[in-house]
């Protein structure tokens, strides 16, 4: 077969292939190869692009002892690394003995093991942490404090705390599995937001009242309906009142906003923004983007404190995703944040 038979060939296939010929001179490459290397290949030599040393020596072999050979490379000079999985394949063509290249991209089959070895490690982090200080206060309540009433009360209070965090965090992770296995399916009820923010609203309040915190729900109409899940919206606006009572509460005031919009550019239709704004401490920007990764924290020490997962703004963002809505994050320090949920209305 001729060069430009091959590459008609090629074109049809999904993954990125070069035909190379003597002299390590691709002959022929489909368009996503150029697209991985971001440059126009045919008749360039292989080493113009991409030196990485296994690569030229399995293509050395293939061309030289026509040898079938596989290789696994990393591309670093890129935003994030490309993993490939890289064939060589011997082939007669009219201009010699050449050799056909196969590129498998990896990168999002390696992003997934790597989330979910960093996912078990955080689970594991968090969960040893208050499972070591059980068995040392169960250990010392056994012991040193077995006579000592002042003592066994405190212990067992601290212990308490411990075992909550516990059973929050499991329930933080059962949820999350429950969103994601029903992400793809968009719910279809009919659902009265406002009732849905009255309700939440009104079981924070001892919360709120505790913290110093005032709770005002700002609505233009008191009544909106949308295709929802309740339950799965109830636990939204739960998530980010909770989360400016607790975070917010330098500001004293903690308001709900709800607003109708014409026309949401992204959703590409009418629209139903729901604000959650805080008067407190703000966050800086540099952290912003990493909110609604599972276990960040802003502040890790004061979010244990307060009894935080680090999964509520996860929780968050998968809900609104399931919901075709957005979901967004805006803070200034000292001036506060605003936590937006926009919903599709049609």
């Amino acid at each position: 077969m001729q060069a430009p038979e091959i590459r008609d060939v090629l074109q049809a296939v999904p993954m990125a292939m070069l035909l190379v010929g003597p002299g390590q001179r691709v002959l022929a490459a489909n368009h996503a190869a150029s697209v991985l290397f971001g440059i126009s290949l045919e008749g360039r030599s292989c080493n113009a692009f991409l030196r990485h040393p296994d690569f030229l020596d399995g293509l050395e072999a293939c061309l030289r002892e026509r040898r079938r050979g596989t290789a696994r490379i990393v591309l670093t000079g890129t935003p994030s690394e490309t993993h490939l999985a890289l064939s060589f394949t011997p082939i007669l063509a009219e201009e010699g003995h050449c050799a056909l290249v196969a590129f498998d991209d990896l990168s999002a089959l390696e992003h997934a093991v790597a989330m979910r070895r960093d996912f078990v490690a955080n689970v594991s982090h968090e969960l040893r942490t208050p499972l070591t200080a059980l068995v040392g206060f169960i250990e010392t309540l056994r012991g040193a404090a077995r006579d000592d009433p002042a003592a066994r009360d405190r212990f067992l209070g601290i212990m308490e705390r411990e075992a909550g965090r516990m059973i929050r965090l499991v329930s933080d992770l059962l949820s999350l599995s429950r969103v994601e296995a029903e992400e793809r399916r968009r719910p279809d009820e009919k659902v009265e937001v406002i009732g849905v923010l009255r309700t939440t609203l009104a079981s924070h309040r001892d919360q709120a009242r505790a913290a110093g915190v005032e709770l005002v729900l700002d609505s233009e109409r008191e009544a909106v309906t949308v295709r929802a899940d309740a339950d799965q919206l109830a636990q939204v606006f739960h998530n980010l009142v909770e989360n400016a009572i607790k975070y917010g509460a330098t500001g004293h005031l903690v308001t709900v906003r709800v607003r109708q919009l014409d026309r949401e550019p992204v959703l590409r239709g009418p629209a139903l923004q729901i604000e959650v704004i805080d008067k407190g401490e703000g966050i800086d920007a540099l952290h912003l983007p990493r909110l609604t990764e599972r276990f960040y924290r802003v502040d890790s020490d004061r979010s244990r404190q307060k009894g935080g997962t680090g999964l509520g703004l996860a929780i968050v963002k998968h809900i609104v995703n399931r919901h075709r809505g957005r979901f967004r994050i805006e803070s200034e320090v000292g001036k506060g944040s605003r936590f937006i949920v926009v919903l599709p209305a049609g």
